[in-house]
């Protein structure tokens, strides 16, 4: 007869893992408002499809007070690894359990972490981190002889992925310290509101190191991660929905940079949102307006995804598509700070300009922007080097690009946004309502005119007259008669531009002189 007990052991050590087996760990994550490590990753990726790795981990303490710890203890390790696909692409995932020893890492966790992710890097694959925890198990950490591997390679490890596959952050429950530490290497955080925290270290840290009090709120909310700092890019209000941002997020990039992204079926934009083109322009050039509908009478219908929309609104960083193909869209916002590049809208600019060049997204630039913020405030903030950053990773960029100078193209802010020539790019134009000039007219008649104005029999008058001379040569026309831009077109008219300026650019562009490693980041 069979012996069928080691069938048995391991189906029986298998299941005491499950969710419904531990009533009491789903319960309590339940009541919290949240999802398990299983059900998240069971609603993230299609169904079936899930391979877990390292199911039957048992800890690896090294203090005496836990050197008795079993698989009991904590289950899998307080990590769930494996594989699975979404939208019938394969991806790498883990997800960490707050129900155990909440959601901390140990080592046994960690070489899980580290064999999805290696995997992840030997085959493309996207990588996605569902964090609920605390980052390293201090359990685990107060012994030299381990600590002294560091991470264990894995800075090194997401530092490669980098620019090769998606990575993905998850903030989905407390997630100080290493889970931070891994946001800061990756290419999306969505974060729930509610439940999500982030930060280098939590309040507890916080108060034993610096003796200062401060909540999880107040070090790490969604809304001061969104908002205050960019480190998050979408506050989500439950799990479904941050679960949902991940897929929407992936079916806009490839496996990894080595394959094509993903296209849909073309839908162009409505004949109401194309014909409105031509009114969104106010006469005044005081005023602002919405920006996002200048982006949706271009791109495709309904195909808009905005990264950190709450975070340095002066400028919009957003996924669409075009003719069905995935492009990023970088446009000044003049509702906020009239559109002006400061410290926080070039960071963002420039990060989401280099997230679609490594993923081979063309970019398209929309301009309406008065120049570089000024004054001492953010001149204290590095301005001079931080508004290098966006035009550095449009310079760097091998995909196309289109710009579009919508209203004003003022100064470095022109170049920065790719005005002209000064970048290679594949189509620049102007709207008709264009104007362009070294700065703004009124303060550069006041600054080079201003001894003449003053000694003039009417100085009011007389500044008037010059703001109307100079005002007369920033126009469209005048613009493109020296060939500094590919043409003027009408607003309507802007969609299938660009649309075919990308179609021809089809041969891989990979300049291979002058012979260096690479160029240096401004910061």
């Amino acid at each position: 007869m069979t012996d069928d007990t080691p069938f048995e052991n391991v189906a029986e050590a298998k299941r005491t893992l499950s969710d419904d087996a531990r009533e009491d760990a789903v319960e309590y994550q339940h009541e919290l408002g949240k999802l398990t490590a299983r059900e998240r990753i069971d609603y993230l990726l299609d169904d079936g499809t899930f391979d877990e790795i390292g199911r039957l981990a048992s800890p690896m303490p090294t203090t005496p007070e836990t050197t008795d710890w079993e698989r009991s203890d904590a289950p899998a390790d307080g990590v769930i690894t494996g594989f699975g696909t979404i939208d019938g692409r394969e991806v790498a995932v883990f997800a960490t359990d707050f129900t155990v020893k909440g959601g901390s890492i140990g080592h046994a966790g960690g070489r899980k972490m580290k064999r999805v992710s290696e995997r992840a890097l030997d085959r493309g694959l996207p990588l996605i981190m569902l964090h609920d925890g605390g980052g390293h198990r201090i359990q685990e950490g107060l012994d030299a002889a381990p600590f002294a591997r560091g991470d264990n390679g894995f800075s090194k490890l997401q530092t490669t992925l980098s620019g090769w596959v998606p990575v993905v952050s998850a903030m989905m429950g407390p997630a100080f310290a290493a889970p931070t530490n891994f946001a800061a290497l990756s290419d999306f955080v969505p974060i729930v509101d509610g439940t999500g925290t982030m930060g280098v270290a939590g309040p507890s840290l916080v108060k034993a190191a610096l003796g200062v009090d401060g909540s999880k709120d107040e070090l790490g909310s969604a809304r001061f991660q969104t908002s205050e700092t960019g480190m998050a890019d979408v506050a989500c209000e439950d799990d479904e929905a941050c679960l949902d941002a991940v897929r929407t997020f992936l079916s806009y990039l490839p496996r990894n940079a080595r394959r094509d992204p993903p296209t849909t079926d073309p839908e162009p934009p409505a004949d109401a949102a194309v014909e409105r083109l031509r009114e969104i322009i106010p006469a005044s050039p005081r005023k602002g307006y919405d920006i996002y509908a200048i982006i949706d009478g271009i791109v495709d219908r309904n195909s808009t995804f905005e990264l950190k929309p709450t975070y340095a609104r002066n400028i919009v960083t957003t996924f669409a598509r075009l003719d069905g193909r995935p492009i990023g869209v970088i446009a000044n916002n003049p509702r906020f700070k009239a559109g002006t590049i400061d410290t926080a809208a070039s960071e963002k600019a420039s990060h989401f300009a280099s997230l679609c060049d490594a993923y081979g997204l063309p970019i398209v630039t929309l301009t309406d922007v008065p120049g570089i913020l000024p004054g001492p405030d953010s001149e204290q903030e590095g301005i001079a080097r931080h508004s290098a950053k966006l035009p550095f990773e449009l310079a760097r960029a091998t995909v196309p690009i289109a710009n579009v100078v919508l209203r004003r193209g003022y100064g470095f802010g022109y170049v920065a946004m790719g005005g002209g020539r000064s970048l290679d790019s594949e189509l620049t134009v102007l709207w008709p309502t264009a104007e362009l000039a070294a700065m703004g007219i009124e303060g550069a008649v006041d600054i080079a005119y201003g001894h003449e104005i003053d000694s003039a029999d009417d100085p009011e008058s007389r500044r008037q007259e010059l703001i109307d001379t100079f005002e007369s040569r920033t126009d469209a026309v005048r613009a493109a008669t020296r060939v500094g831009i590919d043409g003027v077109v009408q607003p309507e008219q802007t969609r299938d531009r660009i649309r075919r300026a990308f179609e021809r650019a089809t041969e891989p562009h990979d300049p291979d002189w002058p012979p260096k490693k690479h160029p240096i980041n401004p910061i």
